[in-house]
């Protein structure tokens, strides 16, 4: 009798994670050879080979990905996404374009932790940006260790410096001393009214 794998030992031969064999079984992928009393998936050897052979030939897909930090830049987004649509479609590649709307120091938005997941799971093949910064404003090298580990290629079309950097990055350093100083002397204090006011000062008259 062949031996039976349980969802640790099946995720670890398929190289992805337990939760994405959870979701196949939802999907109809891959569903348990058989379940313990106790409710536990087990595997057959024979069906993940099976299963692994399939994932060879089904090539992982590409992800775009853009980003603008607030609601005043939307045309900007809509410019990086046509961008992004064009250079994947010019490239023959089946893609997938996922945007959101928030500061790059904010790791919290919706898309960009759905994009991790896939680059966790292991179904994301290559990730496609307009700017590195794109990502995230601190902190994208950790995102591409995690692609460089899981054999995701990291295809960043303008290599320089974007447009909109010191914008962007004014309006986080912003974020980051109107979250601090509401801690430190209250969201109504007037030292933190006269900080933040001074502030969006600095960044308005940055954009001149």
């Amino acid at each position: 009798m062949s031996k039976l794998l349980n969802i640790s030992e099946a995720a670890k031969i398929l190289g992805v994670s337990e939760s994405t064999l959870r979701r196949w079984e939802r999907e109809g992928r891959l569903l348990p050879d058989e379940r313990t009393k106790g409710g536990q998936r087990r595997y057959k050897l024979s069906s993940i080979h099976s299963e692994a052979s399939h994932a060879v030939q089904t090539e992982r897909k590409t992800v775009a990905y853009a980003r603008v930090s607030s609601h005043d830049q939307k045309a900007d987004l809509e410019r990086q996404k046509q961008v992004l649509e064009l250079y994947c479609s010019s490239q023959g590649w089946q893609f997938e374009v996922l945007s959101d709307l928030g500061s790059g120091i904010n790791y919290n938005k919706k898309n960009l932790k759905a994009l991790i997941q896939y680059i966790i799971d292991g179904e994301v093949g290559r990730l496609v940006l307009t700017h590195k910064d794109r990502l995230l404003r601190f902190g994208a090298e950790l995102i591409f260790s995690i692609c460089e580990a899981k054999q995701v290629e990291v295809v960043i079309i303008n290599q320089g410096e974007d447009s909109t950097f010191e914008e962007d990055l004014a309006k986080d350093v912003l974020e980051i001393i109107t979250v601090f100083s509401a801690r430190l002397y209250g969201s109504r204090s007037r030292k933190n009214q006269k900080l933040i006011d001074g502030m969006t000062k600095a960044v308005e008259d940055s954009k001149q």
